[in-house]
């Protein structure tokens, strides 16, 4: 996007002769994903920095192993989608949360411990970021690379956001891929799918400007005396985008087919499945509700967006449940015998699977359905 020399690494200029400023971002050292931007202005000059916080989450003690259920709806602070995020559950590798983003930032912030998903649960706006500008709508997955500096600017009206951080990255399932990178013909979703930013919007006054930046599990604080989205252009692999999730084509079968037919992103140590309107099984003796199961070394979070899970019951939009490893879950009674004979689901929800054990973040105790480790009963 914008204007880019011909050549990386060479001379770049301006009209008035000085010099643009290369900056190449990329992960893993110099061996994964990059992208290189060109800047009007050094990234590195700064005039105030400052520690802010520490960003430690504190957990709950160790407690009986049970399935949890957190009422999310019932958290209803209005604020920026940065300082209002309201976290649940977490591990070493992810975090998870949502935030309802009615104000806009008015500063910047960026993530340097890892990639960022924000999943649009309602509300509609933009992101502005050093990459361009992107919109969102509800059902939309913003997936934002580690170090991007960027704002939400939310539109009027009533918002929310389910939040998860990770410390490392996210991509598509690497068994959707070929050795390109290319997504194959089975995949749920192709490229098109996906939309980067829209437009480049290229910022040259100068003033204040504060870029809150997390890392190492602190809140920092930079001040730059320019605009800090003052690239010019850019090109590369490493750059925020927009999957919606009703772009995503779900896998049926005669029979019931197991979760890993939902994943749409990993990280490392979990995945994203998203649970969409689709057809039931075809078998004539099919059972569409989902057998009980033990997760093998995982933990299953799922978020509701909407319609009736069919496999659940005193499930409300915008329910969490945490289903731990280590011991079964499954069907509330009576949803599998109701399942027989349906045709197809509208539900709507986003799955989260981690391979290291959740902790529950004590103020997600506030909005706990204390009854719903008995509701097989």
């Amino acid at each position: 996007m914008g204007e880019i020399p011909r050549k990386r690494h060479t001379m770049f200029r301006k009209e008035d002769g000085t010099l643009y400023r290369e900056q190449v971002m990329g992960t893993k050292g110099f061996s994964g994903i990059q992208s290189i931007l060109y800047h009007h202005h050094p990234p590195t000059s700064i005039i105030k920095s400052e520690l802010l916080k520490d960003c430690s989450v504190h957990y709950e003690g160790q407690s009986d192993l049970s399935h949890r259920h957190f009422y999310t709806h019932q958290y209803t602070e209005t604020t920026d989608a940065l300082t209002g995020r309201h976290y649940l559950l977490g591990n070493e590798d992810v975090l998870i949360g949502v935030v309802n983003p009615t104000e806009p930032m008015d500063f910047f912030y960026r993530n340097s411990d890892g990639d960022e998903v924000l999943f649009v649960h309602y509300g509609s706006g933009k992101v502005e970021t050093m990459f361009g500008t992107l919109s969102y709508k509800p059902g939309d997955y913003i997936v934002i690379p580690i170090g991007t500096i960027y704002r939400v600017i939310p539109d009027e009206g009533e918002a929310k956001f389910l939040v998860i951080e990770t410390n490392s990255w996210i991509t598509t399932p690497k068994r959707y891929r070929n050795a390109h990178g290319q997504l194959l013909e089975h995949s749920p979703f192709c490229e098109r799918d996906l939309h980067g930013p829209e437009k480049l919007e290229t910022h040259v006054d100068q003033n204040e400007y504060e870029v809150k930046t997390k890392s190492r599990g602190y809140m920092h604080s930079h001040t730059f005396n320019h605009h800090p989205l003052d690239v010019v252009g850019w090109d590369g692999y490493l750059y925020p985008y927009i999957f919606n999730v009703d772009d995503f084509e779900p896998i049926t079968g005669r029979i019931h087919m197991p979760p890993p037919i939902h994943q749409t992103f990993e990280g490392n140590n979990f995945v994203i499945c998203s649970f969409v309107p689709r057809m039931y099984d075809y078998h004539p003796e099919a059972i569409p509700a989902p057998y009980y199961h033990s997760n093998v070394n995982s933990d299953e979070v799922l978020y509701y967006v909407k319609g009736n899970f069919m496999s659940r019951k005193g499930i409300s939009e915008g329910s969490i449940t945490l289903h731990p490893s280590g011991i079964p879950h499954g069907p509330h009674p009576g949803k599998i015998e109701a399942s027989i004979g349906k045709k197809e689901t509208m539900e709507l929800a986003v799955m989260i699977d981690t391979f290291r054990p959740l902790r529950v973040v004590k103020q997600a105790q506030t909005y706990e359905d204390k009854g719903y480790k008995y509701s097989w009963k």
